[in-house]
């Protein structure tokens, strides 16, 4: 095995206890800090309705065969510069970072994005101050364009990477 085994799975309902593992203070340092549980219940809702509405797509992060859940990642529609993209963002807990998973689960939640055929770029837009996250980005493909004032969560700006992947390219 080259890597570790990771799969996505679309959020389902029991998801919610991951959701509120990944909104703690480290987890959530680089955008605006932990939300309220009326936030995150909110949040949960949301995920769940994504497909249904057309908005984009949640998944679990699982790994091993045992199927652990250790993240989040997704990505939602949005206007960006003028165009409708897809962003994209994943959490992984702090026992499971930088083993390779967020990138893994990265290439896989791309491969799901592209076989949408709905958006031709899809952006990521970490913290300047998260390299980590800019990491993976990097390992995961997409092109760094420049940095911007990206508001998130609504409310706040902070200083991000606009990182592009091109969903019409052949992988």
């Amino acid at each position: 095995m080259n890597g570790p085994e990771v799969r996505i799975r679309p959020w389902v309902d029991g998801d919610l206890a991951l959701l509120r593992r990944v909104n703690t203070p480290v987890m959530k340092k680089h955008v605006g800090g932990p939300e309220t549980d009326e936030q995150v219940l909110a949040r949960h809702q949301r995920y769940l309705n994504f497909v249904a509405t057309g908005a984009g797509c949640m998944f679990s992060i699982l790994l091993g065969t045992e199927r652990e859940a250790v993240g989040t990642i997704g990505y939602a529609e949005r206007l960006w510069n003028g165009e409708r993209v897809y962003e994209i963002g994943w959490n992984v807990l702090p026992p499971f970072q930088g083993r390779g998973i967020a990138v893994a689960a990265a290439a896989a939640a791309v491969a799901s994005a592209r076989s949408e055929r709905k958006h031709s770029h899809l952006h990521a837009f970490p913290s300047v101050d998260n390299p980590a996250s800019n990491a993976i980005c990097r390992k995961a493909g997409f092109s760094l364009l420049a940095e911007c004032d990206f508001e998130f969560p609504p409310g706040r700006f902070m200083r991000s990477n606009d990182w592009c992947l091109d969903l019409t390219a052949t992988p």
